[in-house]
């Protein structure tokens, strides 16, 4: 389930403060097996920030699995708990600009 930690209005996602009712309604009245949230925060802002949001919300709501990092940020994301990462960049290098 993706949280957008940031609020960003061109990312889809769960707002921060709705989560733990979201996760509620999944489980309780849509009986689906939540196994883990993920976030992907804004560029121009600390990661840390949202990977400590993202891991208290599942703390909450009972949560296992966290996928939040990426190449740049990945050991950041481990530091706060982080399950899975998205590392393509540092293994298959940067996409070509859009035309």
């Amino acid at each position: 389930m993706q949280i957008n930690t940031g609020k960003e209005p061109q990312k889809a996602g769960v707002a921060p403060q709705d989560a733990d009712a979201f996760v509620r309604l999944c489980r309780d009245e849509l009986h689906l097996d939540v196994q883990g949230l993920m976030c992907i925060p804004p560029v121009d802002e600390e990661p840390a920030l949202h990977f400590a949001l993202l891991a208290k919300i599942a703390a909450q709501s009972g949560v296992e699995k966290l996928s939040m990092g990426m190449s740049g940020d990945f050991e950041t994301a481990i530091a706060f708990g982080a399950t899975h990462v998205r590392v393509g960049t540092a293994i298959f290098g940067a996409r070509p600009p859009l035309v």
